[in-house]
């Protein structure tokens, strides 16, 4: 005993203050912003900025921008087709660009 006080039940209390600031600091790491694993939403950007991907064909609508994605996966390419400001766009890798082009020409 310390000073008359039980000392599992003086232990016991402090307990349950770790694990309550412990719950906080998850909480916190879980709501913290640019932190989370949790997906954020997409936003439109320029042709350019969207990474490792170039734009090959700036169709005029998603059916068409579509349909010449159909064509680059036939081939063999890894295509997106995404929504840029500048209106929908077909991006592939740059290292397949020119391979895309011809085959969008043919």
């Amino acid at each position: 005993m310390l000073g008359g006080i039980d000392n599992g039940l003086f232990f016991k209390s402090f307990a349950g203050f770790a694990v309550v600031a412990f719950l906080a600091l998850i909480l916190r790491w879980a709501f913290s912003n640019g932190k989370s694993l949790v997906e954020r939403p997409g936003r439109r950007g320029k042709a350019d900025e969207y990474g490792l991907f170039v734009s090959v064909a700036a169709p005029k609508n998603f059916i068409e921008g579509e349909m010449l994605r159909q064509k680059l996966l036939e081939a063999g390419i890894k295509a997106n087709l995404t929504q840029t400001l500048e209106g929908p766009r077909v991006m592939v890798f740059a290292k397949d660009a020119n391979i895309a082009r011809a085959v969008l020409a043919s």
